[in-house]
């Protein structure tokens, strides 16, 4: 480097040159470009990510068999139910990137630096530790910087969580990303890319993970059934042994039993719904970047809101004003206030003063203009002016009360009232007057960040729902405690300092002066409690919490980090979209809820029956090719069930296996009576061949499957609520099929058509038993 970065104060603005290009050269060999560099996954690991996964290990098995023992045609059918998964998972998934990209894309920052004696315009990731940088109103800063000259006002609430602008004055360090407000500065980068300050939280973002509550249901589910299903086909084959079944069809009937443990559908069925219930939220204003996040908003019951521009508008307003000398009143305090204020708009704070002033309190007292003005110095922490009042010259001063009470001494009455004011968590400024020599305090001038105006609503709306809610800010406890009253968070505060491991929900109801690390580890801790936390956020020290909460949230005003972490963005302002999103993930977990006890009653009771008629026939009653069409038109068909009509619960969901397991034995039982019972007359009553129990095994399972979709889709009677025609329209086309290649003798041997009418009696005649089985099964389980 030209200049040490710790001999910076030793010498003047102008005798900074810069680095050389040999050192810019060097430093980025050493620390890299400024910007932090997001994991890219190759097209190809990410398309192998959708074949690794239970269910598709069960399918990529059973395709290989196939082949071996030259099932060709079945092994094809296979494998297009297996591309169709996978071709569903990217599909969702890629759009989701996609539309993730383009909420991403913004102009490239670019910096002021000076290389080699000159200054130039560089693309902001280009900056290096050691730079010479000048930032001036309304620049982002590009890295951390040291302060060399000159002052700014840096609003850095998208990465400390607090909503006043920070002075920043030659000495002090400012951080990447803060947005300058006021002043123009000249300054040494200090450090670049995931070593800046706020850098940091990229590293947590990297080792935020937390178990999918569908990923765990899903494996629970398939592995209950693989255990009873390996049980029930090891009886099978000793069964067939003992009958002396050549090998080549015990091999068959293994591969059919195997395709019937198989729950093909269940993945694609969860993907699918939450893709409607995505399609959904969009025209809502919210984008689901990973479809996921749909099904765990169901579960979700602590929602963890950042405050300063998610509960608050992010925006400063005059709050209160505080009149302090007898006979002054609210325009005095503006009017004079205002003589002190920047006329350019450069100073939030100015431009609401004077605004104030000139439409809504008028001046007062106060002259009109002012003589001569001294903009605020953050050296002092106060801006003057002199103006001419009656003839005389006064003095007007305005700034931090500390300092205003050195010039025009505070009584007691308005030292209680500044005490209130800094009490309630508001930002305050004092005005005084008069003579050079003796100034009188005006009055003091509140401001804050006020809530959203649906904020209140939101947290109502939360809690019918049966979700906690709480605020994580890194906000002032005062000003936290302030918004969290107007907005009807009651609860206990926080203290400040270290937030212990073991803290749970319901021990305070604001976090205030909290870490990105902090915010991270209160979320984990919730988690290791058994809580499903949602984090709603927009800053980059919100990313963390994002990535680790089960529903990670970042609204319309985000930043890049806070989406690109989130799992669920709005896209529109306002908060609606959280319940929104709340409510579509309950109404599709019902889809999916009754979708996988339909599974549980009917795969278990499938091999079952191919047991018993193995038993009543002597003889394989299904064949591997029938049973990938029963596949076809009754697992797939049954998918329609995503895109049924649901009712959202009015509490949050949770995925109980173990009591789905319980509520399909009996049901399975009932099932599996009646299925024995056709087989049985079938074989002894109706004497049909082989064949024909082949086609008649396969078409009562399609008939029934459908009666049990129709009886588990809904908690209360079947007739409760009237199916989506889509639904409706696929069970229709299923049986019509289903009946007609029966029939015809299409794949399978025929059928005669009293039979067919007969099994179709018989369908309505058990659906109708089994519904009021369920009412009883579902109350003594409580499954509602």
């Amino acid at each position: 480097m030209s200049i040490p970065l710790e001999e910076t104060a030793k010498h003047e603005p102008s005798e900074l040159v810069g680095l050389s290009a040999a050192e810019v050269a060097s430093q980025r060999a050493k620390f890299g470009p400024n910007a932090i560099v997001e994991e890219e996954v190759h097209p190809l690991r990410r398309l192998a990510r959708q074949f690794w996964a239970p269910v598709p290990w069960m399918l990529e098995a059973t395709i290989v068999l196939q082949i071996a023992i030259g099932q060709w045609l079945t092994a094809s059918m296979i494998a297009a139910l297996l591309l169709f998964n996978v071709a569903l998972g990217v599909f969702q998934e890629s759009r989701a990137n996609a539309a993730l990209t383009l909420l991403k894309q913004r102009l490239t920052l670019k910096s002021r630096v000076k290389r080699e004696g000159a200054w130039v315009t560089a693309p902001a990731a280009d900056l290096v530790p050691g730079d010479v940088v000048q930032v001036s109103l309304g620049d982002v800063i590009p890295a951390d910087i040291l302060l060399i000259d000159g002052s700014l006002l840096v609003d850095q609430s998208m990465l400390t969580g607090e909503s006043i602008p920070t002075e920043t004055e030659a000495g002090s360090s400012a951080y990447a990303g803060g947005l300058v407000r006021r002043g123009a500065a000249i300054a040494r980068v200090t450090a670049t890319g995931t070593r800046t300050y706020y850098g940091r939280t990229a590293e947590l973002v990297s080792v935020a993970h937390v178990e999918s509550a569908e990923q765990k249901a899903v494996l629970e589910v398939v592995r209950n059934l693989t255990a009873i299903n390996f049980v029930i086909m090891i009886g099978i084959v000793a069964y067939a042994f003992a009958l002396r079944i050549s090998f080549q069809q015990i091999a068959l009937l293994v591969l059919t039993a195997l395709l019937s443990a198989v729950p093909v559908a269940l993945p694609a069925t969860f993907t699918l719904a939450a893709a409607l219930g995505a399609r959904t939220l969009a025209m809502k204003g919210v984008l689901l970047t990973r479809l996921s996040s749909l099904n765990e908003a169901a579960m979700v019951d602590v929602l963890c809101c950042d405050k300063t521009g998610t509960l608050t508008k992010n925006e400063l307003v005059v709050s209160a004003v505080r009149p302090v000398k007898r006979g002054y009143d609210e325009s005095d305090v503006f009017g004079f206030a205002a003589l002190a204020s920047s006329r350019e708009g450069q100073d939030p704070i100015d431009s609401l003063i004077r605004a104030a002033a000139s439409k809504d309190k008028g001046l007062g007292r106060a002259p009109t203009t002012a003589a001569r003005f001294t903009p605020f110095d953050p050296a002092v922490k106060m801006a003057e002016a002199f103006a001419i009042d009656a003839g005389r010259e006064i003095r007007v001063v305005k700034g931090a009360p500390a300092v205003i009470a050195t010039v025009a001494p505070m009584t007691q009455t308005a030292a209680a009232e500044l005490d209130a004011l800094t009490q309630a968590g508001h930002r305050t400024i004092a005005a005084a007057a008069g003579p050079s020599d003796s100034l009188e305090l005006i009055g003091f001038i509140a401001f804050s960040d006020p809530p959203r105006a649906d904020s209140a609503q939101l947290l109502t709306e939360l809690r019918s729902l049966g979700v906690l809610p709480i605020m994580i800010t890194g906000d002032a406890a005062a000003t936290a405690a302030t918004v969290a009253r107007e907005i009807g968070l009651t609860g206990p505060v926080c203290p400040p300092g270290d937030v212990p491991d073991a803290e749970g929900p319901k021990d305070f109801a604001v976090y205030a002066g909290i870490f990105p690390e902090q915010k991270f580890r209160l979320v984990k801790a919730f988690q290791k409690q058994g809580h499903a936390v949602g984090m709603c956020g927009d800053g980059a020290n919100d990313a963390p919490a994002l990535r680790q909460a089960q529903m990670g949230i970042a609204v319309s005003t985000a930043t890049d980090v806070a989406k690109a972490a989130a799992g669920v963005v709005l896209t529109e302002p306002g908060l609606g979209g959280i319940v929104a999103c709340i409510k579509e993930g309950r109404s599709a977990f019902q889809r999916v809820l009754t979708y996988t006890l339909t599974i549980l009653v009917n795969k278990c009771v499938t091999l079952i029956v191919l047991g018993a008629g193995l038993i009543i026939t002597g003889h394989a009653v299904l064949t591997p090719l029938l049973q990938a069409l029963s596949m076809l038109t009754n697992d797939f068909v049954t998918m329609a069930r995503a895109a049924d009509r649901a009712r959202p619960s009015d509490y949050p969901n949770a995925w109980r296996v173990r009591n789905l397991t319980l509520a399909a034995i009996p049901l399975g039982s009932f099932r599996l009576l009646y299925l024995v019972a056709i087989l049985g007359l079938g074989w002894y009553g109706l004497r049909l061949s082989p064949g024909e129990m082949q086609t008649l095994t396969f078409t009562m399972l399609v008939f029934a499957g459908q009666g049990n979709v129709y009886v588990l889709r809904e908690h209360g009677r079947l007739w409760r609520s009237r199916p989506a025609p889509v639904m409706l329209l696929a069970s229709l086309c299923d049986i019509i099929v289903v009946a007609s290649f029966a029939a015809g003798g299409v794949l399978m041997s025929p059928l005669p058509s009293r039979v067919i009418g007969l099994l179709v009696v018989t369908t309505l005649a058990f659906t109708l038993a089994m519904d009021s089985l369920k009412m009883a099964v579902f109350a003594r389980l409580r499954i509602d």
